[in-house]
């Protein structure tokens, strides 16, 4: 086909930016729109429209001139403990831009960016596709309407999706010019590394007593290139007329607490200051993806499958940008 022309909305942002990046590094014509409420403009270099996908009328008009082959949909608000305290705007912002954007991108297909938090309390030691959907927050809440709303729209014959189902996202650009900035920051690796260099205080680790091999929680940690490359063959394979479904990426490796801070202690070369704490209400012991389907039906298969080669890209970015994009 000819040159790709995508959409991808929260380009700015942390997984938006590395995908939009992955894209154009392969040869695809990308716009990102972002309204940088939580991104950054430093994440991205090329085509850019400062826009609020809640504002309905700025929307049309923009969208309006516009021809594009595929639809990345990133932008969302994406803090749990928030999401709790804040549901009316978890909602608002999570569900009616997707509406928007269905409503004046008909027929274009999109590729969504979901969450594990779909599923809620794990049933499974791995979670695969076919895991009960019972989200125990709001924004896993938000993201499961989302998925519901995309199937509704494709059986309505108004455009094609791929959900895909992330696990936690993690690492930076090997070229170590990009990575991950939040403010607040709540992800594990970036704060310990912060702590670690000395750029805040020690952490908190939230129960030791967990019935896993060192007593810490255990996760799977997903490079945001492996992401950035999934997001590529979904939108491909809806291109050549193939069929729509949810997938979950992730390594189906899982690492604990303990050894996220061993391994950042050593691409860093230096401890990572913590104290133990009780467990944390709403935490999982386990949550590991299954990405058997991911690969038999994409064709996908995570490539960063080591955490110390994952931490070592997020290492070296904290180290060079202490203050991330404000460095």
């Amino acid at each position: 086909m000819d040159t790709m022309k995508v959409l991808v909305t929260g380009g700015c942002g942390y997984i938006g930016s590395a995908t939009a990046r992955w894209l154009r590094e392969r040869g695809a014509e990308v716009t990102v729109l972002d309204d940088l409420s939580e991104g950054h403009r430093e994440a991205w270099d090329g085509d850019f429209v400062e826009l609020d996908l809640l504002n309905r009328e700025a929307l049309c008009a923009w969208v309006g001139g516009q021809d594009f082959d595929g639809l990345v949909h990133f932008a969302a608000r994406c803090y749990v403990g928030e999401s709790v305290e804040q549901p009316v705007r978890y909602w608002r912002a999570n569900v009616v831009p997707v509406i928007h954007l269905c409503e004046f991108m008909p027929g274009v297909p999109l590729v969504f960016s979901s969450t594990c938090a779909t599923f809620g309390d794990p049933l499974t030691p791995t979670l695969a596709e076919d895991h009960p959907q019972n989200p125990v927050n709001p924004y896993g809440a938000t993201k499961a309407a989302v998925e519901r709303l995309l199937r509704d729209r494709e059986a309505a014959g108004e455009g094609s999706f791929a959900a895909l189902r992330y696990f936690n996202a993690a690492g930076a650009s090997p070229s170590g010019n990009h990575g991950e900035h939040h403010d607040p920051e709540t992800h594990l690796i970036p704060l310990a590394c912060q702590a670690a260099l000395g750029h805040r205080g020690g952490l908190t680790i939230f129960g030791t007593d967990w019935e896993t091999p060192d007593g810490t929680c255990i996760r799977d940690y997903i490079h945001i290139d492996d992401l950035a490359s999934a997001h590529e063959i979904a939108l491909k394979r809806m291109l050549e007329g193939g069929e729509s479904g949810a997938w979950n990426l992730g390594t189906g490796i899982g690492v604990s607490v303990k050894e996220i801070m061993d391994s950042v202690g050593k691409a860093l070369d230096r401890p990572v200051p913590f104290d133990e704490g009780p467990r944390r209400a709403g935490d999982p012991e386990r949550l590991v993806a299954d990405p058997s389907l991911a690969r038999k039906e994409l064709g996908w298969e995570a490539r960063y499958m080591d955490i110390d080669s994952l931490i070592a890209t997020a290492a070296s970015w904290h180290e060079s940008h202490p203050e991330g994009y404000g460095s």
